[in-house]
């Protein structure tokens, strides 16, 4: 399991675990005067896009488009999965194909 994000809220934090599949758990830590939550889960896209992550549901409307034929943003697909790049360089996942 890996941190998969921080909340400052209990109830989003609760909500956010309830959308991760596989194992997770949710840690509580005080910071100064401010307690922070933290989700932990296996990292894969599923988890990441449940979350709402990195613009996957706007890569997904993108890629949609792209796959129907219809006129879709090409310069914005290709920023979001430029900044995928990150987690693939991180975590070691690996973009699918068919979001290219």
């Amino acid at each position: 399991m890996e941190l998969l994000a921080v909340y400052e809220d209990q109830d989003e934090a609760e909500a956010a675990k309830k959308k991760v599949t596989g194992g997770c758990r949710l840690a509580s830590d005080r910071d100064d005067n401010q307690v922070v939550y933290r989700l932990f889960g296996p990292l894969s896209w599923a988890n990441f896009y449940a979350l709402e992550m990195y613009e996957l549901p706007k890569l997904k409307q993108l890629v949609d488009q792209k796959k129907a034929g219809e006129r879709y943003d090409e310069e914005e697909h290709q920023r979001i999965i430029t900044g995928l790049g990150i987690l693939v360089n991180s975590y070691g996942l690996k973009i699918p194909e068919h979001w290219l």
